[in-house]
């Protein structure tokens, strides 16, 4: 049975550590080959906006902007429906290859075979 991790982020910059570690697990995840989701909700959703990424500093951490690439690379990104319109986030606002869906798409990959969800 393959595995999947399933990671959804709360927190952005108002959070800086809890945030970086759910990218950095996500990218760790991705490079041991493990199918990664990465859910960005809260004010994580502003790093689907390019150049925000960018702007994230954290001292010995990872650059996000990298992190985030990787997981674009070789996993999905989505940013919640709720949490873009709250934002007034639109498809177009948004970094390629991220996507916006709501709670019944997160469930739905959270509760296939094989499946792990981490909350950050």
């Amino acid at each position: 049975m393959s595995r999947s991790l399933v990671i959804k982020v709360t927190a952005g910059e108002n959070d800086p550590e809890r945030c970086n570690q759910a990218f950095t697990v996500a990218a760790a995840a991705l490079a041991s080959g493990v199918d990664v989701s990465l859910w960005l909700t809260g004010e994580s959703a502003w790093f689907a906006v390019p150049g925000r990424a960018e702007e994230f500093r954290l001292p010995h951490a990872a650059p996000l902007e990298d992190l985030l690439g990787a997981v674009l690379a070789a996993g999905r990104v989505t940013v919640c429906t709720q949490c873009a319109a709250r934002r007034d986030l639109t498809q177009d606002d948004l970094l390629d290859g991220v996507r916006i869906a709501g709670a019944p798409s997160f469930v739905e990959e959270t509760i296939q075979d094989g499946a792990q969800a981490l909350v950050y």
